[in-house]
């Protein structure tokens, strides 16, 4: 206890000296922004808790305390745990209305899960990978075969909720399926990943987007594959089993019997999502501070040198594939369970640019920076469009401008678009960059003269932040 109290005592110097900074960054931008929505009308006690928690979690630099660095990551896991509870008091915002629903929160979990999968093999292994959609369409398709009356020449049961036990079909429990789904997009992305080992740059994208192509194609086209009906054609395979615990659970423990006839039903799937995507964040962190991670981003740096260094191409991209796609598989069977079925519709190419925008926007290789800029993107594509053209109208600002109202969500493309841009031109390396990545961009890469060399006091980037 001695020791500990005396450790935090040494850091008190380096926590103001830090903390100071920032304090200022939050007045300049925090100040402004509490009156504006005060003024707007959002003014209310959830507003002001809302300022306490940003600047409790902001203004301190608690990674100079020891074992500070954890302190940011459990409070924003608070918030999101509790958020179901808390979101129906919460205040609007101007333009954008009022906060995400719960069943909002679920959507969003899911591509934020997808988006981290992707930057395993985009932002950690530097493969422009343009066809992610179909890892995620493979482990929807699992969960809608094992899960449902689709091959209702079979009836076999185990572990299954919410459904009778003379139900034809495959039933099997809905968390052995998302382990199914996870271990068949790997099998999904190793077979991608093969043919495109030696490819580099466009080239890559080419043959990655070919495979993105090719799935909306068979799910459309799959009732007739080879003569069996695989994936019941562009009607899909609905409905699906949901997830659930059984009645013994329920019994002995209190789980629920399963998430569709709970009371509380969204929240349910809203908290499973949200400890998909810890452990999909957390397996990340590991996978990126791992031998391999380094192998990665070593590829990503200069596959030339890794090469020379021993590192193993072949081996080290195919994980990457396969790592990646292992989470697109479960996103997409959980997300098809949510949904209660699988269309064809939902595994098409601007799928795979959605996924890969979320990257680039939060900043690639860094894991708050794919969760910021998934959880923004899919919010816009699920309700935020939606909410600002109704403001528009409302106010009469669409009028104002266009001469008549419109329907914002049909510019959809247009407007994340936009976004792409302004971020290539104003912070190309993202919302919230590995500073890898950053020096990269900012200071370059080039070879510099010995005597122009600058002498840092402090590391350019930490190993946490590669």
């Amino acid at each position: 206890m001695a020791s500990g109290i005396e450790a935090v005592r040494s850091s008190a110097p380096a926590l103001k000296r830090q903390s100071m900074p920032r304090a200022k960054r939050a007045a300049i931008v925090g100040i402004p922004a509490f009156f504006v929505l005060a003024i707007t009308g959002s003014a209310s006690f959830g507003l002001v808790v809302a300022a306490l928690i940003f600047c409790a979690l902001y203004i301190p630099a608690w990674k100079t305390l020891p074992a500070g660095k954890w302190i940011v990551p459990i409070g924003i896991l608070l918030i999101a745990i509790f958020y179901p509870i808390y979101q129906p008091n919460l205040f609007d915002v101007l333009v954008f209305g009022n906060f995400p629903s719960v069943d909002t929160g679920v959507t969003m979990m899911i591509f934020i899960m997808m988006a981290l999968g992707l930057n395993i093999v985009v932002g950690y292994a530097g493969l422009l990978d343009l066809g992610y959609v179909a890892f995620y369409a493979i482990g929807a398709y699992t969960v809608a075969w094992f899960a449902s009356q689709h091959f209702s020449n079979v009836t076999l049961h185990f572990g299954s909720v919410g459904v009778a036990e003379t139900t034809p079909g495959i039933h099997l429990s809905i968390w052995i399926i998302l382990l199914i789904a996870g271990a068949f997009a790997t099998i999904g992305g190793v077979l991608i990943g093969f043919p495109t080992l030696r490819l580099r740059g466009d080239y890559l994208a080419i043959v990655t987007l070919g495979f993105g192509e090719i799935m909306p194609q068979i799910a459309n086209n799959g009732d007739n594959l080879f003569g069996h009906n695989i994936t019941n054609g562009p009607q899909g395979i609905n409905p699906i089993d949901p997830p659930g615990f059984g009645n013994t659970l329920h019994d002995t423990v209190g789980l629920p019997t399963d998430y569709l006839s709970s009371p509380n039903s969204t929240r349910l799937f809203y908290w499973t999502a949200l400890l998909l995507v810890v452990l999909t964040a957390f397996c990340s962190a590991r996978l990126r501070d791992s031998r391999l991670g380094r192998a990665w981003i070593a590829i990503r740096e200069d596959e030339t040198a890794a090469a020379a260094m021993g590192v193993p191409l072949m081996r080290t991209k195919t994980w990457a594939y396969a790592g990646g796609a292992f989470f697109g598989g479960v996103a997409g069977a959980y997300y098809g369970s949510f949904k209660g079925g699988t269309f064809p519709g939902d595994f098409y190419f601007n799928i795979s640019v959605f996924i890969l925008c979320m990257v680039i926007l939060g900043g690639m290789g860094n894991i708050w920076g794919v969760i910021l800029g998934a959880a923004f993107l899919s919010y816009l594509n699920q309700e935020g469009l939606a909410n600002i053209g109704a403001w528009m109208n409302a106010n009469g600002v669409s009028d104002f401008v266009f001469g008549k109202d419109i329907d914002v969500p049909l510019y959809t493309s247009g407007i994340f678009g936009i976004i792409l841009v302004l971020t290539m031109l104003f912070r190309p390396e993202g919302l919230i960059p590995s500073q890898r990545r950053k020096q990269e961009l900012h200071l370059g890469v080039q070879d510099e003269y010995l005597y122009d060399v600058e002498h840092h006091d402090e590391p350019l980037y930490d190993r946490e932040d590669a």
